[in-house]
């Protein structure tokens, strides 16, 4: 005589994230907020950029404090 084993219904997710996912949705935030410091710092990095060149750069050696 054979005898079946009662399968028991597959446990499904109550709602939560599985750790990737949320590892994913940290990425995807630490990244938007960099983008976002970025552009909110871009002139004042070209402006630094601009006075750097106009000072010599690496060329100036010791020239400027």
């Amino acid at each position: 005589m054979k005898v079946k084993r009662a399968r028991r219904p597959v446990a499904r997710r109550r709602g939560g994230m599985s750790g990737q996912r949320v590892l994913k949705a940290e990425a995807v935030l630490v990244g938007g907020v960099a983008l976002a410091a970025l552009c909110w710092e871009w002139p004042s990095l070209r402006r630094e950029m601009r006075i750097w060149r106009m000072s010599g750069g690496f060329r100036a050696g010791n020239r400027y404090p």
